[in-house]
């Protein structure tokens, strides 16, 4: 059985919005949403948070996440990467608990409303076809799009015009899980590197919390949701 480890990157030192991860959306901090999402995971044997900051540690653990380490205040700055802290804590398993992970998979805190089903899925993409390297979640775009060049708009696809339902749509990557084999993200350095395929997920699932508006639009979902679930 494949080592699947979910790590949840969360920083507390939000400039945005203070304190970020920890306000509360829908009653609950914001990190415990995408935590109790990953703990349903069927695919995931570990869902482990980093952080350098004890009260998003605290607040991880009570909600069921594994906080085995402090990440290093060097892995903490607004310009780090997302590649190291990944690296650092797949390390950190491997020589503390002696367990390698096989697959990485990364979650944001400011994605809530991702589904465990999607994540399912795309684990399963690399479980199943040992030809792909990443997974990563996109939207369906089929908008027709234009960008400016010397002041003058011009379309993207000048010799592409049709009706909107005869286009093949595009991809639009939403940055709310990506998942990569460990191995692959040591040789080339990225956690959407190789051979690439994609989980798709609606819109009003890929809503990133990014300001204090988000919170609220996010919560308005939230309800909606829970409305479906209870008639369901």
């Amino acid at each position: 059985m494949s080592n699947v480890v979910a790590i949840i990157p969360a920083r507390g030192g939000s400039k945005g919005i203070p304190r970020k991860n920890l306000q509360h959306l829908g009653g609950h901090p914001l990190i415990s949403h995408i935590i109790n999402t990953a703990l349903k995971c069927k695919t995931i044997s570990r869902v482990i948070v980093s952080t350098e900051d004890e009260e998003i540690a605290q607040t991880a653990k009570h909600y069921g996440a594994e906080v085995p380490f402090k990440r290093p205040e060097s892995l903490a700055g607004d310009t780090v990467l997302t590649v190291p802290v990944l690296l650092h804590a797949a390390q950190w398993l491997l020589e503390n608990s002696q367990w390698k992970p096989d697959i990485i998979v990364l979650l944001y805190p400011t994605s809530p409303l991702l589904k465990a089903n999607v994540i399912d899925e795309g684990i399963s993409i690399l479980l199943n076809d040992p030809q792909t390297d990443s997974v990563a979640s996109f939207c369906l775009d089929d908008k027709y799009h234009w960008q400016l060049e010397s002041n003058s708009l011009q379309r993207v696809y000048p010799d592409k015009i049709m009706r909107r339902q005869d286009m093949s749509p595009l991809l639009i990557e939403n940055g709310a899980l990506y998942i990569t084999r460990y191995e692959k993200m040591l040789e080339t350095d990225s956690y959407i590197g190789g051979r690439v395929k994609p989980v798709l997920m609606n819109s009003k699932d890929s809503w990133d919390i990014d300001e204090t508006s988000d919170f609220e639009i996010v919560d308005a979902l939230l309800k909606v949701r829970q409305k479906q679930a209870a008639l369901a």
